[in-house]
C-alpha cells in the first residue's frame, strides 16, 4: 500500500474520531489539522505529541515526545512509526438520553411509590483529547457520536437520574405529579451533578436538559395521588364548606349500604357524623343568623353583601345600616334579629303554629284562635 504524503480528515456529521494506522504515513508527510480538530500520536496505547489546527511536517525535531521513545529514521519514504488520531472538538449537540426501565420513586408528600420514566437531551465538547482518547478507544471502542453518546449515557447519566429526581423532589418538597413544572430546574441540577464525571473523561458537559417525565395514568398509586391533589384543590376553594360536603358524602355512602350489617354500620356512622355535623352546622348557621361574614377584619353588609371594615355603622356601597334587620316580638315587643325562631327575651315561639282545637294556622304569638276562639 502506498504511503500517504498528506494526512488530513474531512469529518462528516456523526464522526468524532478518525484513525490513521501505523505504517500508512511516510516520514516527511504533511499533517493538516482543520479548525475544530486536534491530531494526536499514539504508540503502544500511549498518547504522545498532539497538533492543533494548521499544517505540520512530520519530521524529526517537531515531535519531541515520540522522538524520545524511538529512533526516528529520516530520508526516503520510511513509514511513520506511530498511529495518528484525529478528533472533532466542536460541540456535539442534541444527544438523547432516556431511562430504559421505569424508576420506582417514593413521593415525598404522600409516601407512595410511583414508577416513572424520564427522557431528555444533552450536548458535549471534547476538551482534553488525551484523556478522552484513552477512554474512547481503549475502553469504549467508540468512534462515532452515537457510540460515544451511548457510553456516556449508560455510565454517567442513567445511574444518576433516579437520585437526581428524588433529591430534587425532597429539596423542593413537591409531589411527583408536579415535576413537569420544574424541567428547567431539574436540568440545571443534573448538569451540576454530572459535570465532574464528564470532565474525568476529558469531556465538557455543555448542556443537559430534561424534556419529559412520564407517569403511567393506569397505575393505582398515580390514581390515588391525582385524587389527593383534586381533593386538596377543592378544599382550598371551598374552605369550611368542604368539611360539610365531605360529611354529607360520607353519611350518604353509609346510608346506601344494604343489608343488616350495612345498616348497622350506617347507623353507627350516622350517630358519629351527626354529632360532628351538629357542631359544624351550628357554627355555620350562627354566622348566617348573625347576618355577618367576617373575612380578615371585614363584615358583609346585610343588604348588598359588600365587605366593610369591622365596626362600620353604614355600608360604603349602599349606605344602609350595617345592623342586622330587627323585628318586634309579638308577645313582649322586644327588638330581636329578624328570622329568629324564639324570642331571646320571653321565649315565645315565633314560628307559625296550628290551633290545638281546630288546627287552623295561627300567627306567631297569637293567644287565641281567630277561627274558633280557643285559648292557646
Amino acid at each position: 500500500m502506498a504511503l500517504l504524503d498528506v494526512v488530513q480528515w474531512d469529518n462528516k456529521p456523526g464522526e468524532v474520531i478518525n484513525r490513521f494506522q501505523e505504517g500508512d504515513i511516510a516520514i516527511g508527510s504533511q499533517l493538516i489539522v482543520k479548525e475544530g480538530q486536534e491530531a494526536i500520536f499514539f504508540k503502544n496505547g500511549q498518547a504522545l505529541d498532539s497538533f492543533g489546527p494548521g499544517r505540520h511536517t512530520l519530521s524529526t525535531g517537531n515531535i519531541p515526545i515520540l522522538e524520545k521513545l524511538i529512533n526516528l529514521p529520516f530520508g526516503g519514504k520510511t513509514p511513520f512509526p506511530a498511529e495518528v488520531y484525529f478528533v472533532n472538538k466542536t460541540e456535539i449537540p442534541n444527544l438523547k438520553w432516556g431511562t430504559k426501565q421505569p424508576m420506582q420513586l417514593l413521593d415525598p408528600i404522600y409516601n407512595l411509590p410511583v414508577p416513572i420514566r424520564s427522557f431528555g437531551s444533552y450536548s458535549l465538547k471534547i476538551v482534553d483529547i488525551k484523556s478522552f482518547l484513552i477512554m474512547a478507544i481503549g475502553t469504549w471502542q467508540a468512534f462515532t457520536t452515537d457510540a460515544i453518546g451511548s457510553a456516556l449515557r449508560d455510565q454517567v447519566i442513567l445511574p444518576k437520574v433516579q437520585d437526581l429526581v428524588a433529591e430534587f423532589m425532597i429539596k423542593q418538597n413537591i409531589t411527583i405529579l408536579k415535576l413537569p413544572a420544574y424541567y428547567d430546574e431539574i436540568g440545571s441540577a443534573g448538569k451540576a451533578k454530572m459535570v465532574e464525571d464528564f470532565t474525568s473523561f476529558g469531556v465538557e458537559l455543555v448542556r443537559f436538559a430534561v424534556e419529559s417525565i412520564n407517569i403511567p395514568d393506569d397505575d393505582e398509586n398515580v390514581k390515588r395521588l391525582k385524587k389527593a391533589l383534586a381533593d386538596k384543590a377543592e378544599m382550598n376553594i371551598m374552605g369550611d364548606d368542604y368539611k360539610v360536603k365531605r360529611t354529607f358524602d360520607t353519611m350518604e355512602k353509609a346510608a346506601e349500604n344494604e343489608g343488616m350489617a350495612g345498616g348497622m354500620v350506617g347507623a353507627g356512622m350516622g350517630v358519629g357524623m351527626g354529632q360532628q355535623m351538629g357542631a359544624m352546622m351550628g357554627s355555620v348557621m350562627g354566622n348566617v343568623n348573625g347576618g355577618t361574614s367576617q373575612n380578615g377584619g371585614q363584615v358583609a353588609c346585610p343588604s348588598c353583601n359588600t365587605m366593610n371594615p369591622a365596626g362600620a355603622k353604614f355600608c360604603s356601597a349602599c349606605g344602609k345600616s350595617m345592623a342586622p334587620p330587627q323585628m318586634a316580638c309579638p308577645s313582649c315587643n322586644a327588638q330581636i334579629p329578624q328570622g329568629s325562631k324564639f324570642c331571646p327575651s320571653c321565649g315565645a315561639n315565633l314560628t307559625s303554629t296550628n290551633c290545638k282545637n281546630c288546627k287552623a294556622q295561627l300567627q306567631p304569638g297569637a293567644k287565641f284562635c281567630p277561627e274558633c276562639g280557643t285559648a292557646q
